[in-house]
């Protein structure tokens, strides 16, 4: 699984893309050419393309009601780990599943799995991450451009499972807009990095070009990465070989994956289509012989009209389909295999600005097969299919605007059993759920502005928590669906309040959800045998097997139920000039904290992160930059039942940057200290801290080292 870089043979499932070592000589080549010849690269200089947050705003309006960031450029490349999840973890608002240094997927307010909808470029992403924490999200950081995140509910736009909010990668692997003139030229990026604490190794490259007519894009990434170090020594039993070392053991991972594209740009509006390709090769850190072997490839098509005059102002289309599976190796021996695919279909309108009044409309398809086979095969073979209509519309006023909108679903989830498993029963249910919201925003005065929003969503069941039946080795635990699910219902209220005043700025927000039935994984109380499936068997000297079957590992069963819940929380940022000049000084602050309750039962809702807060100096004078702070979580000892306490800890980090432009390149050096003190740290939201303790804690100290070029 090495990938080797001393041959431009193309690796298999990368066929139609370029390889990454050739793509990685391509940009070495031409970034030779753009320092010595500029006009051999771009006849015209590059234009710069406004950035705009779309994702919470389909108006592209700049003042957004919703919660909104976005992370872009050098800012990006610093916060980048390895997997999405890690990535955001410190922004206010949002943690981290943490499933190790492989798989994690962003928790934005406390809700995690299937009520945060990860996107790419507005459309839907199939895998299998929100099934099982331990299935990495198909998306690498080093190959993303620009990330934007929407926290509350998204549900008007993108449906009931972005009740918590809404991830969206960014990247231009669809051209949208002209970046030459008629005459031409080509433009890149090249990145580069190594890291000590996990012995990484990651290289992107980017290629554009085209003229004004025509456009295309090609992208391709490569990450190799070790065992994590951490400031503990742990056991290790791999291969029957038994050790011990200050590293996680079965962390490793290989990745590799790009994208060819193009499109084909016209006066008002565009059509173009790429294909993606993404590999993963990672240990489970749960089990210290298990890996996970991942794939996914996706096709998408993209255009848009407009200017069209009349009624509609401009129409949008967005189709894409993926074929996802990833196989779950015992050593060398592949165990259980887990399939994915779908289609998605989006349509949107702009309509005619009617007075005060402006808006969007859409249609929206989506369908997806799923299976999964082998003793692990928690879930049936499935499908589910999904419609919609959504309108989303803002009325201007003179002190700012209000917002309003709804969405309504049908969605049919359909159990086809399992072939080789005989106690999944085929069967299907129907749902139509209906969301709506409200908000407003409110120019106090010329550098405040209040916000607010209201609303009302529901979620239908997934799959599995309608028709799971069996052993989930990721939360050490015999997982029970219940096929009676009604619609997962919530009521959600954001208050917030935005202050700017020139690079000084403070933003913050408080909020509730509440969820009339709130589908949660619980403890029943009744045990299984993982391999003979029987209920409650015989464990008298309580070492967790089966007193007549000692090989018979015994699970305790935890079923999906509907109860009542309610999150409330807050979060805040802010950011003060401490000196400007020809050096400029700036302090950034945040903050967060989400309190989850089990109202039904009087118990906290499990893996919810504690109260946080950090602090970062932030020093540059001309191409230098360099950032010193923390960050600090809160002990947690607000746990659901059976769920492990966490201590508080803080981190440590560092970061430096030099940039400089050579001819027609620019060249950002960097590098990062992350924990510099080694704190040994456990991360409350994690199923790991309580299901495989003390085999994950947080990585310990480590300094990564990169360059980005750009022409």
């Amino acid at each position: 699984m090495k990938p080797s870089f001393n041959s431009c043979k193309p690796r298999p499932g990368l066929r139609f893309l370029v390889h990454v070592p050739c793509a990685l000589q391509l940009a070495v080549l031409a970034m030779f050419a753009g320092l010595q010849c500029p006009s051999a690269i771009a006849q015209t200089a590059t234009p710069e393309l406004q950035e705009v947050t779309v994702t919470g705003n389909p108006l592209g309006a700049t003042d957004l009601i919703a919660p909104s960031a976005q992370y872009s450029g050098a800012e990006l490349l610093l916060r980048s780990k390895s997997t999405l999840g890690e990535t955001l973890d410190s922004m206010p608002g949002v943690s981290s599943s943490y499933f190790g240094p492989n798989a994690s997927r962003p928790i934005i307010r406390g809700l995690d799995g299937d009520r945060i909808r990860i996107l790419g470029n507005g459309g839907a992403t199939v895998d299998a991450s929100s099934l099982s924490y331990d299935h990495a999200v198909t998306a690498d950081p080093i190959s993303m451009e620009r990330i934007e995140v929407l926290r509350g509910p998204g549900a008007l736009l993108y449906g009931g499972s972005a009740v918590g909010g809404v991830v969206n990668i960014i990247d231009n692997r669809i051209p949208r807009e002209a970046l030459f003139d008629a005459k031409g030229g080509i433009t890149g990026k090249l990145n580069l990095d190594a890291a000590t604490g996990n012995k990484e190794k990651g290289a992107g490259v980017l290629l554009e070009t085209g003229t004004d007519r025509y456009a295309l894009h090609v992208d391709a990434f490569s990450r190799d990465t070790g065992d994590v170090k951490v400031p503990i020594s742990l056991a290790c039993s791999k291969g029957g070989i038994a050790s011990t070392a200050s590293r996680i053991c079965n962390s490793a991972s290989q990745s590799n994956g790009g994208a060819l594209g193009g499109s084909v740009l016209f006066e008002h509006g565009y059509l173009g289509a790429a294909l993606s390709s993404y590999r993963s090769y990672y240990g489970t850190v749960a089990e210290d012989n298990v890996s996970i072997r991942m794939k996914s490839d996706r096709l998408a098509l993209e255009g848009e009209l407009r200017d069209l005059g009349g009624m509609l102002q401009s129409i949008k289309a967005q189709f894409s389909q993926t074929d996802y599976a990833h196989t779950e190796f015992d050593g060398a021996t592949a165990g259980t295999v887990f399939k994915n695919k779908g289609r998605d279909l989006r349509l949107q309108a702009r309509h005619a600005t009617l007075g005060p009044l402006s808006g969007v409309l859409g249609f929206q398809l989506e369908d997806t097969r799923f299976s999964a086979i082998g003793s692990e095969a928690f879930a049936p073979f499935s499908k589910t299919a999904q419609k919609a209509f959504f309108d989303y519309e803002e009325f201007a006023t003179s002190w700012g605007k209000l917002s309003f909108g709804g969405r309504l679903e049908s969605v049919r989830v359909e159990s086809l059993g399992n072939p080789a498993q005989a106690r999944f029963v085929p069967g299907s249910r129907d749902f139509k759920p209906l969301s709506y919201a409200m908000g407003g925003l409110w120019n106090v005065a010329p550098r405040w502005q209040l916000t607010t929003n209201l609303a009302y969503t529901e979620r239908a069941p997934k799959d599995y928590e309608l028709y799971a039946f069996g052993p989930h080795l990721a939360t050490a635990a015999w997982e029970t669906g219940n096929a009676g699910l009604e619609k997962e219902k919530s009521t959600s209220l954001d208050l917030g309040a935005n202050w700017k005043s020139g690079a000084n700025s403070f933003t913050a927000n408080a909020y509730t959800h509440y969820f009339k039935n709130y589908i949660a994984l619980l403890a029943t109380g009744n045990r299984y045998g993982q391999s003979s499936g029987t209920v409650n068997p015989a464990d008298l000297n309580g070492d967790g097997l089966d007193d007549a079957d000692p090989g018979n590992r015994i699970l305790p069963e935890q079923a999906y139920s509907g109860v009542r819940a309610r999150f409330v929380g807050f979060e805040a940022s802010g950011n003060i000039r401490l000196l400007e000049g020809p050096s400029s000084l700036d302090l950034a602050l945040r903050g967060d904290m989400v309190r989850a309750s089990d109202l039904s039962h009087s118990q906290p809702l499990p893996r919810i992160a504690p109260m946080r807060v950090g602090a970062t100096l932030k020093w540059a004078r001309g191409p230098w930059g360099s950032s010193l702070g923390f960050d600090h979580s809160a002990a947690q000892n607000r746990v659901a039942s059976g769920q492990r306490a966490t201590a508080g800890y803080t981190l440590w980090n560092t970061a430096a940057t030099y940039s400089v432009k050579a001819g027609a390149s620019n060249l950002l050096w960097f590098a990062r200290l992350d924990n510099l003190s080694n704190q040994l740290a456990y991360s409350a939201s994690s199923v790991l801290t309580t299901t495989a303790f003390p085999k994950a804690p947080l990585p310990g100290r480590s300094l990564k080292l990169g360059l980005q070029l750009s022409f």
